[in-house]
């Protein structure tokens, strides 16, 4: 990701700057601050500010007066218990600021999560870029036949050129419209976007806290998130766990790594471990509950009775 001038000088300056606090700070984050990790294309994910650390998080549940003399083991244990029984409000403590530039159809995947403090760059007073997004030739697929939402197989070498082809095609005129509208017709800035396609990339400021921020990496994570908000949750993972080691452990061993049970689900696994057989039929799951669960516990999805029978193994 290639920097302007005006840019490398703003951040050269902003890491030049070293402050005095009392307030608990992260030495692996610090070395973090300012520093724009390349996402996508054109994007970035930035880390500005950030408050509280797992010790801040033991603080709030604990309503100490500081961090105290307790073992890093004691601490770590209270954050496995708070995650475990979905004790959220003392991760609510810990904040974390970020500077995001990303696809217009990014972020409004993106706004969907609704509990973060946002602040979009404004094209009714600045001019974009010349700067969109075009897919890796690898990431170009087809519509999946048993997802609306998801992806099939890839495009061939021949097809994923062609679409590339048109997809910078587009953008460009797209953009030399743009430029036109408020060249040769001094069209306003507000007037003038509105022929800019999704892909045109958009930047903005995000703070969201640490439990929020959990909930959003669970759901942007997940295989079958898009690729492309995808790579920004990892992004924004690695400084996470940089930040609240402690709490991310918990995470994943909670929510990335653990799973859901309905009330019948955890019904049928008690009558299996019993040697009982329970078929679909009867077990109260519908057929894409049941394919699920099987899924879960790595059974073949087209098994119809769990239990010591020979349609379990």
């Amino acid at each position: 990701m290639k920097l302007s001038a005006e840019a490398q000088v703003e951040l050269d300056q902003a890491r030049s700057q070293s402050h005095t606090t009392l307030r608990p700070t992260v030495a692996a984050l610090e070395a973090q601050m300012f520093l724009a990790t390349p996402v996508l294309d054109h994007g970035f994910v930035r880390l500005v500010d950030y408050m509280g650390d797992d010790a801040a998080v033991v603080q709030a549940a604990r309503v100490s007066y500081g961090k105290g003399t307790r073992k890093r083991l004691e601490d770590r244990g209270l954050i496995r218990y708070l995650m475990r029984h979905a004790h959220t409000s003392p991760f609510e403590m810990c904040e974390l600021k970020l500077h995001i530039k990303m696809p217009i159809f990014v972020a409004r995947q993106w706004i969907r999560h609704r509990t973060a403090n946002v602040n979009e760059v404004s094209a009714r007073y600045s001019i974009l870029d010349r700067e969109f997004y075009l897919p890796r030739p690898e990431d170009l697929a087809v519509q999946s036949t048993d997802n609306k939402q998801g992806r099939g197989s890839s495009l061939s070498e021949e097809e994923a050129a062609a679409v590339l082809h048109l997809l910078k095609r587009d953008a460009e005129q797209a953009h030399d419209t743009y430029e036109g509208l408020m060249g040769r017709f001094d069209l306003a800035r507000e007037l003038a976007r509105i022929n800019l396609g999704l892909n045109t990339y958009t930047q903005w400021y995000w703070k969201i806290d640490l439990h929020n921020l959990l909930h959003f990496l669970r759901l942007r994570l997940h295989p079958h998130a898009q690729y492309e908000i995808r790579v920004y949750g990892d992004a924004i993972a690695d400084l996470v766990k940089l930040w609240t080691p402690l709490s991310w452990e918990a995470f994943e061993d909670y929510r990335l790594g653990g799973t859901f049970l309905s009330r019948q689900g955890i019904d049928l696994v008690r009558k299996a471990l019993r040697g009982q057989s329970v078929g679909r039929a009867d077990s109260g799951l519908s057929k894409r509950e049941w394919k699920e669960l099987m899924e879960v516990l790595e059974l073949d999805p087209d098994t119809e009775i769990v239990g010591p029978g020979p349609a379990a193994t």
